[in-house]
C-alpha cells in the first residue's frame, strides 16, 4: 500500500492551485502537522500536493438496510451519494482516494448494490488508487469491489482510520478519521442552523459524514471533548462555502 501516495516533500508554503467548487463556492486551507489540506464544501479533505481525496462515512445502501427491517425510505441514497462524490472527484481530479470506513451501512451492502450504482462506483475508481479503510459497519470489503483495504493506514506522518483513537501516540502523527459524523448548531440572525462540519484539533481532524442518509452528532456532545484536549475548531459546510465559527457560537442540541 505504500505506492498509494507519493512521498511528501517539505511543507507547502502557499495554497496550491486547485479547481474551485462550481458556482463560485469557497473552500478553506487548513494545516495539520506539516501537511496542508483543503477543507472542501462537499465535505471531503483534499491534499493538493499528493492529489489525495479523503472522504468519510458514505454509508452506501443504508436505505436498503432499513427497508430489510421494515423501515421504508426512498431507495436512492446510494446513487445520490455516489453522484455527489463523482462531481467532487471530477472537480478535484485526485490521483488517490481514501474512504475512511463505514463506506457501506452493513456487511451486506455491497451485495445489494444496484448494477447501475456498481458501475458508477467502478467509474469512480478507474484510473486512480483507492483505499477502503474498514469501519464498524463494514469490517470487511469484498475484493470484487476493487481497490485495497486496511484497518489503519499510515503514510507521511498521517494516520487514516475510521474511529478516533482516545489517545494519539507519537507514531500516529496527525489523525484523519470519521465515525462521529460531526455537526455544529448555531444561531445566526435569529435562525437556528444545524450543519455538517469538520472538527479540528492540533493533531486530529474528524470529517463530516458524506452519505445522503448519514445523521450527525453535535460537536458539543460529551464524546468530542476528550478527543480535543487542546480545544476544538470547526469548519462548517455551507451551500457554497466553508465557514469558521468561534466556539462561543456553538450550541448544544
Amino acid at each position: 500500500m505504500t505506492k498509494l501516495l507519493p512521498e511528501r516533500t517539505s511543507p507547502t508554503t502557499r495554497a496550491p492551485d486547485v479547481a474551485a467548487p462550481a458556482g463560485g463556492a469557497e473552500a478553506v486551507f487548513v494545516r495539520l502537522g506539516a501537511t496542508l489540506f483543503l477543507a472542501d464544501p462537499s465535505g471531503v479533505l483534499f491534499e493538493p500536493q499528493a492529489r489525495l481525496l479523503v472522504v468519510a462515512d458514505l454509508h452506501l445502501e443504508k436505505g436498503s438496510a432499513f427497508a430489510a427491517r421494515g423501515v421504508l425510505l426512498p431507495p436512492w441514497d446510494t446513487r445520490a451519494t455516489l453522484r455527489r462524490l463523482a462531481a467532487t472527484i471530477a472537480r478535484l481530479q485526485p490521483a488517490a482516494v481514501i474512504a475512511l470506513g463505514d463506506s457501506f451501512h452493513d456487511v451486506g451492502g455491497p451485495a445489494r448494490l444496484d448494477p447501475q450504482d456498481r458501475a458508477l462506483l467502478a467509474d469512480l475508481r478507474h484510473g486512480r488508487d483507492w483505499l477502503w479503510v474498514t469501519g464498524n459497519h463494514d469490517p470487511s470489503i469484498p475484493p470484487e469491489l476493487g481497490g485495497a483495504s486496511a484497518d489503519v493506514f499510515r503514510h507521511g506522518g498521517v494516520t487514516y482510520r475510521h474511529a478516533p483513537e482516545a489517545a494519539l501516540r507519537e507514531a500516529d502523527g496527525v489523525e484523519l478519521c470519521g465515525h462521529l459524523h460531526p455537526v455544529a448548531r448555531l444561531r445566526v440572525r435569529g435562525r437556528s442552523l444545524r450543519r455538517r462540519c469538520f472538527a479540528f484539533g492540533e493533531r486530529r481532524c474528524i470529517l463530516p459524514a458524506f452519505g445522503a442518509y448519514a445523521g450527525g452528532l453535535n460537536v458539543r456532545d460529551a464524546a468530542f471533548a476528550p478527543l480535543f484536549p487542546g480545544g476544538l475548531a470547526v469548519r462548517i459546510l455551507g451551500e457554497q462555502r466553508v465557514f469558521a465559527a468561534p466556539a462561543s457560537m456553538l450550541l448544544p442540541d
